[in-house]
């Protein structure tokens, strides 16, 4: 008996993904993750600045978003660590004025750069650690811990000051923090450190997957003997120490402490990091999107003032954007687009959704089965089983 040699591909089964043909390959290959639409969205603000204002191409101005984003771009950095664990840090903007006042006094009293440096970062990482004490062993919410310091460190500041903002002439602070190198200057150079350092730890050391483990899954990680709440103390403190160096960042391009510098900085560090691709549930993002995110946030802020707009409006524009950020990576926003997208092509091609290619076959009428037919098996007439048939040798002796 002869064998066909032609082979036949096995049936497709209802709830199984076909096999993908090239087509599919080529769309699985050419997805656009995170990072290409963050890279997008950035030559998209780039396109409407360019056709907003004809100098924001310009040198002059590039480098003041670069100066402005600088800041933008370590606070968000701090406010990554803490985002990546499920917390929340309020305080940022208070802490780095804060950091400002603390500089400017200490310089105006003659202490030196290194020391005023190290004491402006130790009182700042001090205000982490009372917010990482306060979120893990009070158990408070980190909203609520955190907007409390933002308080407190607002007004340590103004007690500090004594009266009106501190003006500082060390010029070495100055030429340390805004000042150059070379043509870059040194607030950008910072900014790029903090960067590297920062991703290099979230991703090649065993506190930085520890971090993203406790934000997947905070009792996972428990279980897992994980040292959950140092590890989240060191969260607050780290973005306690960061936003005291963008602190220290600021009194050097502004030459002053104030205990009013810094405010709606928390904001803006939340919204370069939202839309930099990080989850407010944690456990998802990188640092490096997080600055990319803050270049957007800085680009968006100088076309609005090219454009001529009041400081009003620019807080209306600056919570819209947090808010489709926050759809497009908390929310899942990305995935329901894609979803939606998907299911329009396939009503207008008129192929059934991937929920019409699941569903399950609909059973036959009852009418129709051979059971119905047989009057003997409908209800109320069903056969009674025969009776049993005595054995011959039952009853003989």
């Amino acid at each position: 008996m002869s064998v066909s040699s032609r082979s036949t591909a096995p049936p497709h089964r209802a709830g199984q993904d076909p096999a993908p043909t090239g087509t599919g390959r080529a769309r699985r290959r050419f997805r656009i993750g995170p990072q290409g639409y963050l890279l997008a969205v950035f030559v998209l603000v780039a396109v409407v600045g360019s056709m907003t204002s004809p100098f924001f191409f310009t040198a002059r101005n590039l480098e003041n978003i670069a100066v402005a984003a600088s800041v933008v771009a370590v606070l968000g950095v701090a406010q990554f660590i803490v985002v990546v664990t499920r917390g929340i840090d309020l305080s940022v903007g208070s802490v780095a004025a804060l950091s400002t006042v603390i500089a400017a006094v200490m310089l105006r009293q003659g202490q030196g750069v290194l020391v005023t440096v190290v004491v402006a970062l130790l009182a700042c990482s001090l205000a982490g650690l009372i917010n990482g004490l306060l979120v893990v062993y009070a158990r408070i919410a980190p909203f609520v811990a955190t907007l409390a310091m933002l308080s407190i460190a607002r007004g340590v500041a103004f007690l500090v000051q004594v009266g009106t903002l501190i003006v500082i002439s060390n010029t070495t602070f100055l030429n340390l923090f805004g000042g150059r190198t070379g043509s870059v200057p040194n607030g950008v150079i910072i900014a790029v450190i903090v960067t590297v350092v920062a991703a290099f730890v979230m991703k090649f050391t065993p506190l930085g997957r520890r971090l993203y483990a406790l934000g997947g899954n905070p009792e996972a990680a428990r279980l897992s003997g994980l040292p959950v709440k140092r590890d989240q103390v060191m969260a607050y403190v780290t973005s306690g120490l960061l936003a005291g160096l963008a602190g220290l960042m600021l009194a050097g391009r502004l030459s002053q402490g104030s205990s009013l510098v810094g405010q709606g900085y928390e904001l803006d560090s939340i919204a370069a990091t939202v839309v930099g691709g990080t989850s407010l549930f944690g456990g998802t993002g990188d640092p490096i999107s997080t600055v990319l995110g803050a270049l957007i946030i800085g680009m968006i802020g100088n076309i609005m003032n090219l454009a001529g707009i009041q400081s009003e409006p620019q807080l209306v524009i600056r919570g819209l954007v947090i808010l489709i950020a926050v759809f497009l990576t908390s929310g899942g926003g990305i995935q329901r687009i894609r979803d939606g997208v998907t299911k329009l092509r396939a009503r207008g091609s008129g192929a059934p959704s991937g929920d019409e290619t699941l569903a399950a076959p609909a059973l036959p009428a009852a009418e129709n089965t051979p059971t119905s037919r047989r009057p003997d098996l409908q209800e109320g007439n069903t056969p009674h089983p025969p009776a049993r048939r005595p054995d011959s040798t039952e009853g003989t002796h």
